[in-house]
């Protein structure tokens, strides 16, 4: 019997003393498609298994957010644009690759021209999209009625940002990239002396000529939200939200910004108290491989095997470039798997497996891998890292070139542009990766430092949006210098009045002097 109550009073004091847990909340979720929904995916299945209450908002010609979930239910939202296909990103491909035939200081700012128009009219869309849910009275009272505790988004599509706000609902974001560019050029101070601007191409430790360009590239961001994004959305703010209301201040109200990386791979710089850093949440130790692709591993030998995917949004490179890297494949004595979708190039070796999909962390945790080559998107970075495999990228849009150059100047990979590539360069490349053990020591020692946390990045992750549930919010860190006016953030107001105040007593000090300059010449006049 005193065993029975001492079994009873421990577990009362666990639930009276142990942590505070808020199971069966109802979380209101906008994701993002394509790798963005991966990310997405692997934070709701976390939440689910918590007793969490999920639904998500989709459009019916999603990509690959599912309409029927056993985590979530799903609610197809009007989008307004007929959802970009893949021949876009293939053109956009082109374009760039056209780009990067220009001298190097000025490419990017091409690029970065390329991109502003994408930009104004997808906010134009989203704008639109936001208007027709937010005017559908049926739908949002269907919203408010649920009594959501929590909007979950990712800020790269601002639906989400635009209706947690409608609807006064605690914020978390699980972002990388905003608006414009990456999420720390929204919400942190960003020196552009060492910290560089989203497709500048630059690193932190910048020369003159570096920094001139990354002020460039700075006001240019600049103009894109303010000229470009942001009157998207006037109309939409003027109807429906208080006077003053714009993109950014909605983005800044967010309690807790989810943020996809960590320093082991980004460059150091200032942060906030309501950033928590979850870079590398979707890694996972390596699980066994299907059998033939296991018996694939291990034919290799002594020699390895070198895995290749360029991602899912680009589904074909340009053929003179496949034909290229697939000689050079045919060279090695490693085995080769490559992810490809298009026609079998006629120099492929016997040593080369094409596939259309491939298990990527578990092949990257084989311990018969011996490069990635990767276009450079995020989530394969990290995977990357995780998992100590060294890198040969082959940037293609957007982030990939910033991305690829983090690891390249951490002496973890080589990068190589892909309208220049060439059978004999690539082959080189491959060979250095290969041969060279500091690339494989170097990003083994990133992925050590990657995983020495006291707490893994998914535990974070879910640990505070919990947070903001329980307390409904978490305004305590969110910094006074959102709410200031620009030339009060700047302190300009400031520095005129001490111009001023400055002025006025060297100005009174002169009137001062001519004055008594003055009666001393008169009174010396007097006399004579």
């Amino acid at each position: 019997m005193s065993n029975l109550v001492f079994v009873f009073l421990a577990v009362l004091c666990f639930l009276l003393l142990g942590p505070s847990h808020c199971r069966g909340s109802k979380i209101l979720v906008v994701p993002v498609d394509g790798s963005h929904w991966i990310n997405m995916k692997i934070i709701l299945e976390e939440l689910h298994s918590r007793g969490h209450t999920i639904t998500v908002l989709r459009s019916a010609k999603s990509w690959y957010i599912p309409s029927d979930s056993p985590i979530y239910t799903s609610i197809n939202i009007p989008m307004l644009e007929d959802e970009t296909d893949r021949s876009f990103y293939n053109k956009m491909l082109k374009d760039v690759m056209s780009c990067r035939s220009h001298p190097t200081f000025i490419r990017t700012f091409y690029q970065q021209h390329l991109i502003t128009s994408m930009l104004g009219k997808g906010h134009e869309i989203l704008a639109r999209s936001a208007a027709t849910i937010l005017e559908d009275e049926d739908f949002m009272k269907r919203l408010q009625d649920t009594k959501f505790d929590l909007m979950l988004t990712d800020p790269a599509l601002t639906l989400g940002v635009i209706l947690g706000s409608y609807l006064k609902l605690p914020m978390v974001f699980n972002v990388r990239w905003i608006n414009n560019g990456e999420g720390h050029l929204t919400i942190a101070p960003s020196p552009v002396s060492y910290v560089p601007i989203s497709g500048s191409e630059l690193h932190d430790q910048m020369d003159f000529l570096e920094r001139i360009k990354n002020m460039l590239h700075y006001l240019y961001s600049v103009y894109e939200q303010y000229v470009v994004i942001n009157p998207a959305y006037s109309e939409l703010f003027q109807k429906h939200f208080p006077p003053g209301t714009d993109l950014v201040s909605l983005e800044l109200s967010a309690d807790i910004w989810l943020f996809r990386a960590d320093f082991v791979f980004e460059f150091p710089r200032p942060t906030m108290p309501n950033v928590v850093y979850i870079g590398g949440f979707q890694c996972k130790e390596a699980k066994p491989l299907p059998d033939d692709l296991e018996a694939f591993m291990e034919s290799s030998g002594e020699h390895g095997v070198v895995v290749m995917s360029v991602g899912t949004v680009v589904s074909a490179l340009p053929p003179e470039i496949t034909e290229a890297i697939a000689a050079a494949f045919a060279q090695l004595p490693q085995k080769v798997i490559w992810r490809f979708e298009s026609e079998k190039p006629s120099s492929l070796g016997n040593n080369t497996r094409l596939v259309k999909w491939l298990p990527q962390k578990d092949l990257l945790g084989h311990p018969k891998t011996r490069v990635f080559i990767a276009h450079g998107g995020t989530n394969g970075m990290y995977e990357a890292i995780y998992h100590g495999v060294p890198v040969l990228g082959l940037p293609l849009l957007f982030d990939q070139f910033d991305n690829l150059l983090r690891l390249k100047v951490r002496g973890a990979a080589r990068v190589m542009e892909v309208r220049s590539l060439t059978k004999d360069n690539f082959l080189e490349a491959l060979k250095d990766l290969l041969e060279n053990p500091s690339y494989r020591n170097n990003i083994q020692r990133l992925s050590r430092l990657h995983r020495d946390r006291p707490m893994s990045p998914m535990d974070t992750a879910i640990f505070w949006i919990e947070y903001v549930i329980r307390n409904k919010g978490a305004g305590h860190l969110k910094s006074a210098g959102f709410s200031l006016p620009w030339y009060s953030y700047f302190c300009l107001d400031v520095a005129v009045f001490i111009l001023a105040i400055t002025g006025a007593f060297i100005w009174g000090s002169v009137l001062v002097c001519r004055l008594l300059c003055c009666r001393r010449s008169h009174k010396k006049m007097k006399p004579e």
